[in-house]
């Protein structure tokens, strides 16, 4: 089938199904109340995407599925984060770096596969004075000194994701930083006020 009849196909194929799901269960149900009130709650718990990305993603973003660990480590890096009274951009930049450096697995030393003696959710390095092992492994331990030196860099609140995580983590890929700036975004979103 060519590309303009699939479209043709799928378009009205899409139109029919949102045709029957609005005509069909709202015209049986009666017309659904909604409380203005309860609306404008629940938009004033989420925080706003103009905030967590301000300058827009920058190139073609990545995204990964998270299990339970991965998931415990986003929260811990947004406690961290709050406790450090720093705003959820923070939690972006470090949630983004931390997927970049490690898909926000908190990794032991890896053997010949490490990159020299990084650990931790940001592989940081004990031989670059980042903390022990057992500091740098312990996720509260290394967001903490990652948001440290975050707040050493003038201006990150205005800066490009990459060039803020660049900027602490001195990478040999500095723009790898970027592609996980929307999934960092959308973490924070849902896992800030839980």
């Amino acid at each position: 089938m060519n590309t303009i009849i699939r479209k043709s196909v799928l378009s009205v194929a899409g139109l029919a199904f949102a045709g029957g799901v609005f005509a069909g269960p709202i015209a049986h149900a009666g017309t659904p109340t909604v409380d203005a009130k309860s609306v404008a709650v629940v938009q004033a718990d989420k925080p706003d995407m103009g905030k967590l990305i301000p300058h827009g993603t920058q190139g073609a973003q990545s995204r990964i599925d998270l299990n339970d660990e991965q998931t415990a480590n986003v929260k811990a890096i947004i406690a961290a984060t709050k406790k450090a009274g720093l705003p959820e951009r923070a939690a972006v930049i470090s949630i983004a770096t931390s997927l970049q450096e490690s898909k926000l697995e908190n990794l032991g030393h890896l053997g010949d596969r490490n990159d020299h003696d990084s650990l931790g959710l940001f592989q940081q390095r004990p031989s670059s004075g980042w903390g022990t092992p057992e500091q740098i492994t312990d996720p509260e331990y290394s967001t903490t000194a990652f948001l440290k030196g975050l707040k050493q860099v003038d201006g990150w609140q205005d800066m490009a994701l990459t060039d803020a995580a660049q900027t602490v983590q001195v990478s040999a890929y500095p723009d790898a930083y970027a592609q996980w700036e929307q999934q960092a975004a959308d973490l924070v979103a849902q896992h800030w006020n839980s």
